[in-house]
């Protein structure tokens, strides 16, 4: 049989694990920059913990695992006849592979709470698994990197995550990238104001699909999931929302005068917009979106989302939002949290796009050692060692050359990789040294050669 990977996932060569580790370098270093720390937590979780908190759709799409040994012994046989695999999963699996990281980062504050000193600023970097039909940007495997601070409501926490992507966004080069911002008190508000507040999560799942199935896909969304016709009219106005962001900000107040949650979500981006205006960015561009929801269900406040340059097509780079009780599911009351998370996998298919890739250089040794006499190998590992702990990157090609052929193909190894000094004998306690760049040689001590590579 041919050997195949699962859909949804990828391996990476050499090139593709350099450039994504360019990425990941510069996430990590602004992380850091900005004040937050690293943590880790495990791939799975127990089904409880991820179970309920994405809402109808994002359940659906979390990889269950199934439990170990004879899992099916312990079933009820009725429930096996009746075939119904959503009573029979929680029976048959205990464990999932996490969908996210901040559901598991909002477990791991509750257990570490004593130990974490408040507010906490955390970044996340780890992969994450979804169900998802594969598509282009869209996969079942992928990592994502998150920064998250918790134990803090002051909005300047928003603020500074705005200036986070626009940093990073900036060192990647990715210039003129689209933040685009919203809050769910607003949505909250709307649904409010045009009688669908019983329907919250419908009108925000619905909405959120603006950019991808277009107002007539919406409404009719809105439709199946018992929107009135009425209602659906009153929020019309959105789907053609224009103007400066100070002028949706007029309008947003306009529109929502009977709703004190959705006022106080307007009044709390006016002071992320304000003061965004006034501190500037780099190259991103902030711009208020109302139709902008994000379909899960935690987020409370503002909420982000991250469109690439024109005129690359693809979905969203990086998203997030304050949730202000999201740690409240876990027995942890009034802790609130606002966070962010940038899409690698996404990040580097886009940079690939844009060509940006032009500095980004494969790890490659320094010198090579070649193998054409067994008896030489000693002293060269020897040295080799040494140059090691001095930091340099050295190799032994391995196998010996018994050939002028396979002389050659170690001269061609070291073309392919572009390897800067090449060492090809030991005799008389000499190295013999070639400069590939120059095509100078000469022969050196032990001590000559490593200051002279140092050097």
């Amino acid at each position: 049989m041919k050997p195949s990977i699962p859909k949804g996932t990828r391996d990476f060569s050499p090139t593709e694990v350099a450039q994504r580790t360019y990425i990941f370098n510069i996430i990590k270093t602004t992380f850091e920059a900005f004040g937050f720390q690293p943590i880790e937590t495990p791939s799975f979780e127990k089904s409880e913990t991820l179970m309920g908190k994405y809402g109808e759709e994002g359940d659906r799409l979390i990889f269950k695992i199934l439990n170990s040994g004879d899992y099916l012994n312990k079933v009820d046989e009725r429930l096996l006849e009746e075939k119904n695999s959503q009573k029979i999963t929680p029976q048959i699996s205990e464990k999932a592979l996490r969908y996210d990281l901040t559901v598991p980062f909002a477990r791991y504050v509750v257990q570490h709470q004593n130990e974490i000193t408040f507010p906490f600023k955390r970044y996340q970097i780890q992969p994450v698994w979804r169900a998802d039909r594969p598509q282009k940007g869209r996969f079942r495997e992928f990592y994502q990197c998150d920064a998250d601070v918790v134990g803090s409501k002051s909005l300047w926490q928003e603020v500074e995550f705005v200036q986070l992507y626009d940093t990073v966004f900036t060192k990647l080069g990715l210039k003129e990238v689209t933040i685009k911002i919203n809050n769910r008190k607003i949505l909250s508000g709307i649904a409010e104001v045009i009688g669908a507040k019983d329907k919250l999560i419908d009108f925000t799942v619905a909405l959120d699909k603006l950019d991808k199935i277009g107002k007539d896909g919406v409404v009719a969304e809105m439709v199946s999931k018992g929107i009135s016709e009425e209602a659906i009219n009153k929020v019309a106005p959105l789907f053609n929302f224009s103007g400066t962001n100070r002028d949706k900000i007029d309008s947003l107040q306009a529109m929502l005068q009977g709703s004190a949650e959705g006022l106080q979500g307007v009044d709390e981006l006016k002071m992320i917009v304000d003061s965004i205006e006034n501190i500037g960015l780099d190259s991103a561009i902030l711009e208020l979106d109302v139709t902008l929801a994000r379909g899960l269900n935690y987020y409370t406040g503002a909420i982000y989302e991250v469109a690439p340059p024109k005129p690359v097509t693809m979905g969203s780079i990086g998203g997030g939002g304050r949730y202000d009780d999201l740690t409240g599911i876990f027995g942890l009351k009034d802790v609130s949290g606002v966070g962010i998370s940038f899409g690698l996998d996404r990040i580097y298919l886009v940079m690939l796009e844009l060509n940006l890739f032009k500095t980004v250089e494969l790890p490659v040794p320094k010198v090579v050692f070649l193998n054409f006499d067994e008896t030489q190998n000693l002293p060269k590992v020897k040295a080799i060692t040494t140059l090691r702990k001095l930091g340099v990157k050295s190799e032994l090609y391995p196998d010996v050359a018994l050939s002028n052929n396979q002389q050659k193909k170690q001269w061609k190894y070291v073309m392919g990789r572009k390897i800067e000094y090449v060492v090809s004998d030991f005799l008389e306690e000499k190295f013999t040294l070639k400069n590939m760049y120059t095509g100078e040689q000469n022969n050196y001590s032990l001590e000559e050669l490593v200051n002279h590579i140092k050097n």
